[in-house]
């Protein structure tokens, strides 16, 4: 086989259709579009919004039901978990809002520290903050620390 061999299968190649090309093309005259009305001028279609008395697509469309809201006296808290701890603090250390922020470890310091419970703990430590997961707190205490909430 050689490169001038090649050829695409047949049927897989179609010319493209020239319309409004004189009648003997067969799509003379109205190119197939038919007479008059919209779809016949060119720029048919026109905006989502506009459906000519029908309900636009838009108002077609479900709502979102059962998303529920956003509470405005929301809390957000700085989530810190047991292993961030483990990394940045030696044994006997006070983690509190003040140590956490020099450490790095906070988004925004102006919020509550929340501790949560992931990873494992091996050095004692002395917790003040502004709330404690009931895991968390028993894994602090079994590594020989203590837990103090701030109000």
């Amino acid at each position: 086989m050689k490169l001038h061999d090649l050829v695409p299968n047949p049927g897989s190649k179609k010319n493209k259709k020239r319309v409004g090309r004189g009648i003997s093309a067969g799509q003379g005259k109205t190119a197939g579009r038919g007479t008059k009305g919209q779809g016949s001028r060119s720029g048919e279609g026109g905006k989502i919004y506009r459906q000519g008395g029908n309900l636009p697509f838009y108002r077609r469309l479900p709502f979102m039901r059962g998303q529920g809201f956003t509470p405005l006296n929301r809390i957000e808290y700085n989530e810190i978990n047991l292993d961030q701890l483990t990394e940045s603090f030696e044994t006997d250390a006070e983690v509190n809002p003040e140590t956490l922020e020099s450490a790095r470890l906070l988004r925004d310091p102006r919020k509550p520290v929340v501790i949560l419970g992931r990873g494992e703990i091996n050095v004692a430590l002395k917790v003040r903050a502004h709330r404690v997961t009931a895991g968390a707190k028993a894994k602090i205490e079994k590594a020989g620390g203590s837990v103090e909430l701030l109000g």
